[in-house]
């Protein structure tokens, strides 16, 4: 008879295999920040991140980024576009832009200015879809096409979002701006890129809902679709605009996603307590694969917002406090993207045999429930496990954990199985405050 650490490692292999993948917007409105160079090794050596988002076409930190492995999306300038409409001049900058700097530095992404339909003037978002088509045009001339050219929107594109299914772009914008960039999308299979913040939704009234905890959900009746957070209604919003446009096929890219961990008296939405529990589940959403109501399935392309708190930020206190770093590299919060935190990355190596990652814990340790936890919050548990990519088939009937067949002891099974997989996370073990990591082993697991 197999061994229960044979069982469990067969278990683990079937349910996990690829790393996550996370993006960073690394913003610099801050006189207090190290070099990019150091930023750029500190990514690599120290983080799991893997791609990096800037806001201008800063040389220094291109370089910065050279031979480090990261991906490196750049953003032109709002006031360049209309300028880069022209062909010639688009072939210019990438021979003045990106040809210097690639591949050494892995450019995957030009961003053709920031949120221009809602900040730039008409002359900008004219050109928008020329600039972004020239310099697509550029970039496959000079031999680099490889490279993708989009532009990140904030949600000030959608009339409506609630219930997704009524979304639509706004009307003007729809046919004349976004239907010619989502054709050019589709042709040259560049992502859509859009900013959704579920903290910009924040009210008292649904706090629980934008923060991912339990709640009731929100019925989408012409669909029979239920959202359990504000994510991703907006992300399913913006992909009913699309297939209203005929464009369900293009890529979604999220350009940012965040929450400050401080701001002005009375916001007590943002605290380092939500800004860790929202980033974590976007953390988790981006790698899970479990995407949303209406694009079940998929994962998309993910950078929070942001690196590093900037001192110089404009407006509320909470502008200058989004980043998950301080300028010193110590973490705001642990939402485990430091690479001694990463315990379960699987590997495919020779021979095509997947093998785990060592994983560093100190002495053998457990996800327990709680004493006080009851059977209805513990069967909300197994629910969210099962539902979460996790083979619940060990605890049904004839499973070899099916018994004792009580709801404490499936969810001591599946909770316990979630927190070791998921890499002895001790968020993982949270459960809503139902969940509680031991080091003694529990004597309903021994069998297990």
């Amino acid at each position: 008879m197999p061994s229960p650490y044979l069982i469990f490692l067969l278990l683990l292999l079937h349910q996990f295999t690829a790393v996550s993948s996370i993006g960073v917007n690394y913003g610099t409105i801050a006189n207090n920040l190290p070099p990019p160079a150091q930023v750029a090794q500190f990514i690599k050596d120290k983080t799991i991140i893997d791609r990096v988002k800037i806001f201008d076409m800063n040389p220094d930190i291109i370089r910065g980024f050279a031979n480090t492995g990261i991906l490196l999306s750049v953003t032109v300038p709002n006031g360049d576009i209309a300028a880069l409409a022209n062909r010639r001049a688009a072939r210019r900058w990438v021979t003045s832009n990106i040809k210097p700097f690639y591949p050494q530095t892995k450019i995957n992404h030009i961003l053709v200015g920031n949120e221009v339909l809602h900040w730039g003037d008409q002359n900008m978002i004219t050109n928008l879809v020329p600039a972004m088509r020239a310099i697509h045009n550029a970039l496959k001339r000079a031999g680099v096409g490889e490279i993708k050219v989009t532009t990140p929107h904030s949600l000030i594109i959608l009339e409506r979002s609630n219930p997704p299914s009524s979304a639509q772009f706004r009307t003007g914008w729809d046919q004349n701006i976004l239907a010619p960039m989502l054709l050019f999308h589709r042709q040259s299979k560049s992502p859509f890129m859009v900013n959704p913040y579920p903290y910009f939704s924040w009210t008292p009234q649904n706090d629980r809902f934008t923060l991912f905890h339990r709640n009731h959900g929100i019925h989408d009746g012409p669909g029979g679709k239920v959202y359990t957070n504000m994510y991703d209604l907006l992300l399913d919003a913006v992909f009913t605009s699309m297939w209203k446009l005929g464009f369900p096929d293009v890529e979604i890219a999220v350009g940012e996603v965040g929450w400050p961990s401080a701001g002005d008296p009375g916001m007590t939405q943002t605290t380092v307590d939500n800004a860790r529990w929202h980033n974590l589940n976007i953390l988790k959403k981006a790698g899970s694969g479990v995407g949303t109501p209406l694009m079940p399935g998929h994962r998309f392309e993910t950078f929070i917002f942001a690196l590093f708190n900037e001192n110089l930020k404009s407006g509320s206190i909470a502008e200058r406090n989004f980043g998950l770093f301080r300028p010193d590299f110590s973490p705001v919060y642990d939402i485990g993207i430091m690479r001694g935190q990463v315990n379960i990355a699987l590997r495919q190596s020779g021979g095509g045999v997947v093998k785990p990652a060592p994983v560093p814990v100190t002495g053998k340790q457990w996800c327990v429930p709680k004493a006080e936890a009851g059977n209805a919050a513990l069967q909300s548990n197994i629910d969210y496990v099962c539902n979460n990519g996790i083979n619940c088939g060990p605890i049904r009937e004839g499973g070899p954990c099916f018994d004792p067949n009580t709801v404490r002891s499936h969810a001591a099974y599946l909770m316990n199985f979630y927190y070791q997989a998921k890499g002895y996370q001790s968020y993982n073990c949270d459960f809503s405050g139902t969940g509680v990591v031991t080091f003694s082993d529990p004597s309903k697991l021994d069998s297990h």
